[in-house]
């Protein structure tokens, strides 16, 4: 028997899973990443985990035939290189070259988190069968990745997919990367929560206030709230809502004809709104987006949820070992 191993790593948390040759997840642990402890600490807790999850398969390292790795932030995945991401704050480390040494030769391929979750959906998840799949992670911000045919679309510089930095008109409020009007400042799950929080600083009538009564109280708002009052028929939970789906169809807007996809997959944790926020954003493409792109276009909640990143990751790790995926 031989396995492969999906690591999705985060500021806060990792996840890795092992995964038999037919990408079936068969275990995974989960642990604190303890990135203030520096790259070289992070690598070799990655190198105990999965150690951690072999030994609890009753297996060893000469089963194990690669290990991918979704990394945050800008990668470059032809070297191996994390070039940089700011919530771990590496630059340049050479993550391939590190942690193969540590797992003693096994082959070692990284490439963005994102870019990894959408590969997941695409090969086992919401895009499977689909040949053209966009997809987009809803969550502290927005990113996007388009698959076609089983490969991804990296763009210059790997950078292509940044769609939550698309200045949207009228917008203002800042976002991190230095701009103002950012799609990821709207249609975001913290997005979603500030636009709510404006309202009730503005004394909007909203359950939202009865649950969040005061300043303090309205920093733990989040977009799973809005959710909550808009069941609860709230009209300014509604119109959050229905702003955000029409504000994310217009920053889609400009990908969909450029990259014409089959399946639009939408993942991340604002998009547990499901209908509530999918229902504005299929009304909203209509009458920006040509119905040559809409009528044979798809729009799916993601299906594999946490577990995406770690099996896309395996298997984006299991096609470039098996010669199935070049990149260079």
């Amino acid at each position: 028997m031989s396995y492969v191993v999906g690591v999705d790593i985060g500021g806060t948390n990792i996840v890795c899973g092992l995964l038999n040759e037919e990408l079936e997840l068969l275990r995974k642990v989960k642990k604190p990443t303890g990135a203030a402890n520096g790259s070289d600490y992070v690598l070799s807790h990655i190198t105990a985990m999965i150690d951690e999850l072999l030994q609890a398969e009753g297996a060893g390292r000469e089963q194990l035939t690669a290990v991918g790795m979704g990394n945050p932030g800008i990668v470059d995945p032809v070297r191996g290189v994390a070039i940089f991401a700011g919530n771990l704050k590496w630059h340049n480390v050479p993550v391939t070259e590190h942690l193969s040494g540590l797992l003693g030769g096994i082959p070692v391929y990284i490439d963005n988190d994102v870019k990894m979750y959408i590969y997941g959906e695409a090969v086992r998840g919401a895009g499977r069968g689909y040949a053209h799949v966009m997809g987009i992670t809803l969550g502290t911000g927005i990113a996007a990745a388009m698959i076609n045919n089983g490969r991804q679309y990296y763009g210059g510089g790997f950078q292509a997919g940044e769609i939550g930095h698309i200045v949207m008109e009228g917008e203002s409020a800042p976002c991190g990367c230095g701009l103002h009007g950012c799609l990821e400042t709207i249609a975001s799950a913290t997005g979603m929560a500030r636009i709510a929080r404006e309202h009730l600083e503005a004394d909007r009538a909203s359950l939202l206030g009865e649950w969040f009564p005061d300043a303090e109280q309205r920093a733990a708002l989040t977009a799973a709230d809005i959710s909550r009052a808009y069941d609860a028929g709230d009209e300014l939970a509604v119109e959050v809502m229905n702003f955000v789906g029409y504000m994310l169809a217009k920053g889609l807007s400009y990908a969909i004809p450029l990259w014409s996809p089959d399946v639009i997959v939408i993942g991340g944790g604002a998009a547990n709104a499901g209908e509530r926020l999918l229902a504005p954003l299929r009304r909203g493409l209509h009458g920006i987006v040509h119905p040559m792109y809409l009528d044979r276009m798809d729009i799916r909640l993601a299906e594999m949820n946490d577990d995406a990143g770690v099996i896309g990751s395996a298997a984006f790790a299991q096609a470039r070992a098996n010669g199935q995926l070049v990149l260079a």
